[in-house]
């Protein structure tokens, strides 16, 4: 009997990897298909449903409009020199919290440091949802009104997130300030150069922000590895203001002490009586 290579068989074991690297790191794998323009290996980890929210390009559902999306999205970073890396990883059951930093070109030319977030959720081995957040003001100098993506839930955010959020939606500034360590910091959306560490500058920066009164905040979902918590919200209401909802996300990490040490923001947001 003579001897023929099992491709199909090899094929098949090659398959059988790569899904199990791309659902190991389904963040990665997806940043990768943007960069490289090529949705392929995707598509071969999930070739279930795909579900894409992305602020600039709305809700991209289905593998055609997936293949469409990206080689748009390799395009527009090809075009601002674009690099990538990841800051924290936060991953609990079938869900991935990954923030990012884009190093890259703005509308006039300027090297920015732009933060992302992506939160990819699985409920099961063939399909997968990827929901990306982020301000685009580093990018083109605009806020963009973001809909809501994900429904409000209880998310059992207690502990000192929950006393973070509950003093954002009181108005007091003191409460939260309090919730941070000494050197603890908050970063806004627009990037590093908007970070605000330590007691001083944390007062500064809440008393600013909670002027006009409290922020509706409705929680969505939770993804918590007991060091690091990402939070999916809504905004819903600034001081007296009725907002749109509008989705963001916030995550946390945990000091030694059980305070705050970082929070980092991702959204699009405006306080509504600031230019």
């Amino acid at each position: 009997m003579p001897w023929f290579p099992d491709f199909v068989g090899a094929a098949e074991l090659a398959r059988v990897n790569l899904r199990s690297a791309g659902r190991a790191d389904p963040v990665r794998q997806y940043f990768e298909a943007l960069t490289d323009g090529d949705p392929d290996e995707l598509e071969t980890v999930w070739p279930g449903s795909v579900v894409v929210y992305d602020p600039r390009a709305g809700e991209v559902r289905g593998h055609k409009q997936l293949r469409q999306f990206v080689r748009r999205n390799r395009a527009w970073l090809a075009e601002r020199d674009a690099q990538i890396e990841t800051v924290a990883s936060t991953c609990t059951g079938g869900r991935a919290a990954v923030e990012l930093l884009a190093h890259l070109k703005d509308r006039d030319g300027r090297e920015v440091a732009w933060p992302l977030a992506v939160v990819a959720e699985s409920a099961d081995e063939r399909s997968v949802v990827f929901r990306t957040y982020c301000s685009q003001w580093p990018v083109d100098g605009q806020r963009h009104v973001r809909p809501s993506i994900l429904d409000p839930a209880p998310t059992g955010t207690d502990g000192v997130v929950g006393r973070y959020h509950a003093a954002l939606r009181a108005g007091d500034a003191g409460a939260a300030v309090e919730t941070f360590t000494p050197d603890g910091y908050l970063r806004e959306p627009v990037g590093p150069s908007f970070t605000h560490r330590g007691t001083d500058e944390l007062t500064s920066y809440f008393t600013s922000a909670l002027s006009e009164g409290g922020i509706g905040i409705e929680s969505c979902v939770l993804t918590d590895d007991g060091d690091r918590c990402a939070v999916e919200y809504n905004c819903v209401s600034w001081g007296e203001h009725a907002l749109p909802p509008q989705a963001g996300v916030c995550v946390f990490e945990r000091g030694s002490d059980g305070l705050l040490a970082a929070a980092r923001v991702y959204d699009d947001i405006e306080a509504p009586s600031r230019p």
